[in-house]
Parts: structure tokens; C-alpha cells; sequence
């Protein structure tokens, strides 16, 4: 049986994402992104068109794809599931979502190629199980442009590190969501 969620607001708005049957694949749920969405719109006081996204470990694409359907100018996903990589751009090529530009391969391995990007957004959804918290929030600091955000899902409630501050968090179930933002001065 096919699993779908749903797109919540904007553009694209109800657009079912079929979900891969991929081992760990964990969609972040309708509740949790309308919530993120929510801080997002209050942190850039509704201004999406102008903003930069980076989805690191795209998966099913939910976290890009919405803020696709919000508005933003640009959505970088990165996705190592070849099957996750396919239905990604079958979706983006289904909405006709220009803005969004799909990259197989290992997040780690972007990272290092991405050094002339800067984005205002980066999600971090990475696999559970394997602490890459905050090790993977270091390694994503020089991408983001002075005050960006960085959101992170994870089992656990991850510390901010050196350069980041938190400004949200919750819990949905076993997952904790934050909002962190890049301060300005680094080290």
C-alpha cells in the first residue's frame, strides 16, 4: 500500500508526495511543517520570494517542496536514495517547480562541492541513529548567509553550537524540531 502526505500551504497546496519505501525514510508530518512554516512566516515577516533553500537530506521532499509551494526563489535538494532521488524530480517535473533543482548523492559530499552557495534556509532531517548533530551543523556554517536559519529534526534535542542561537523548538511523538539561527559573528 502506497503512502502519501500532503502539501500544506501555498503554489501547490494539497498535492499528495507519494513517500518511497525506503528503510528509514521518515516524512516530516503535515502537523510539524505547517508549524515550522508558521515560524518561518513570523521570522521573515511572510517574505519567501527572495530566500534560498537547501534541503540536505531531501528524502521524500516535503520539507523543500513546501517551501517551494510557498514561494521561495530557489530549493537545492540533496537526496543519496537513488529511488528517493527519481520520485524527487518525478514530483518536481509533475508541479512544473522550476525553482527547485535536485543533486543525488551523499549530503557530506555537497557540502564540500557547494562553496560559492549561500543560502537563508537550511533543512537538516538527516538519518536517526547515527549523531551527526552538531557535527553536520558545523560542517553547513559557512553556507548559510549571515542570520540564516537552520532547521533540525532529530531524536533528540540538539544543543545549539558555537554560531548558532535556538529560537524554537518542539516535539511531535519521538521527534524533536528546532529552529536555529546562524549568529553573525564567527569564529
Amino acid at each position: 500500500m502506497k503512502k502519501y502526505i500532503r502539501i500544506v500551504a501555498g503554489q501547490y497546496r494539497r498535492t499528495p508526495i507519494e513517500v518511497p519505501d525506503i528503510a528509514g525514510l521518515r516524512p516530516t508530518p503535515d502537523r510539524v511543517r505547517e508549524t515550522v512554516f508558521n515560524w518561518l512566516t513570523h521570522f521573515w515577516a511572510g517574505e519567501f520570494g527572495d530566500k534560498q533553500v537547501l534541503d540536505l537530506f531531501a528524502g521524500s521532499g516535503a520539507l523543500g517542496f513546501e517551501a517551494a509551494s510557498r514561494g521561495v526563489s530557489h530549493v537545492q535538494m540533496v537526496e543519496s536514495d537513488p529511488k528517493a532521488t527519481a520520485a524527487l524530480r518525478h514530483l518536481r517535473d509533475r508541479l512544473k517547480a522550476d525553482v527547485v533543482r535536485i543533486q543525488g548523492g551523499l549530503a557530506q559530499s555537497a557540502i564540500t562541492r557547494m562553496e560559492n552557495s549561500r543560502y537563508d534556509l537550511i533543512f537538516l532531517d538527516p538519518p536517526f541513529g547515527r549523531g551527526w548533530f552538531p557535527s553536520i551543523l558545523e560542517q553547513v556554517l559557512p553556507l548559510l548567509k549571515p542570520n540564516a536559519l537552520v532547521y533540525a529534526e532529530s531524536e533528540d534535542l540538539v544543543s545549539a553550537p558555537d554560531n548558532y542561537v535556538a529560537l524554537r523548538q518542539a516535539r511531535a511523538g519521538a521527534v524533536h524540531y528546532q529552529l536555529f539561527q546562524r549568529t553573525t559573528s564567527l569564529k
